[in-house]
């Protein structure tokens, strides 16, 4: 996987439709929220056509502000936990991926008015189309030991749909670890996408 990453959020779809490509336009993962569920669930794909499963994120629990999302290989093994900071995300959005109790990444805001101001302009009819090309939240994965900066997602101009950009900060990461850092930042823009 070559970074930078390009994110490209279906808005029209039933369900959250992304598609993932990196630096060569390669496609990595294409994710699919499950629709009209209280339970939010998603599959992570290798393709578009939905014919090989890479991961699972589902949560442990119906709508709730501390849900935990558990993400899961294709075989159904454990791989991390991705936790949301009840309270402290109202504000500004703050997760947590640990494993086995052992914190590895932290995942937050940089400026949360910006997305408190893409969120309600978003909302007025007509001015709410130009949100998306004038507005953009951006987010950060640092690890947890330290608050080094491993990746960076930035909303992208973009009408019509959402587009992210994911750059990576540290390029020491071991592969693994990489990969479970942009699991969680996916699924974080999956649920913080409808407040900005």
């Amino acid at each position: 996987m070559q970074f930078p990453l390009q994110l490209r959020f279906k808005i029209l779809a039933l369900g959250a439709k992304v598609a993932v490509h990196d630096a060569t336009g390669n496609l990595v993962y294409y994710f699919k929220q499950k629709a009209f569920k209280l339970k939010e669930a998603v599959t992570v794909y290798a393709d578009e056509t939905q014919t090989t499963v890479r991961y699972r994120i589902a949560a442990d629990r119906v709508l709730d502000i501390s849900a935990k999302y558990h993400i899961e290989d294709s075989a159904g093994r454990p791989l991390a936990v991705l936790e949301r900071h009840g309270m402290r995300s109202l504000w500004r959005a703050h997760y947590e991926i640990h494993r086995g109790g052992v914190p590895l990444f932290r995942l937050q805001e940089e400026t949360p008015w910006i997305k408190v101001l893409d969120g309600l302009v978003g909302q007025i009819p007509v001015v709410g189309m130009l949100t998306g090309y004038l507005l953009h939240p951006t987010y950060v994965v640092t690890r947890a030991t330290d608050e080094t900066p491993v990746l960076r997602v930035i909303k992208q101009p973009a009408f019509f749909e959402s587009r992210y950009r994911v750059e990576q900060v540290e390029a020491a990461l071991e592969p693994e670890l990489v990969e479970l850092a942009l699991l969680g930042a996916l699924m974080l823009l999956l649920l913080e996408r409808d407040r900005g």
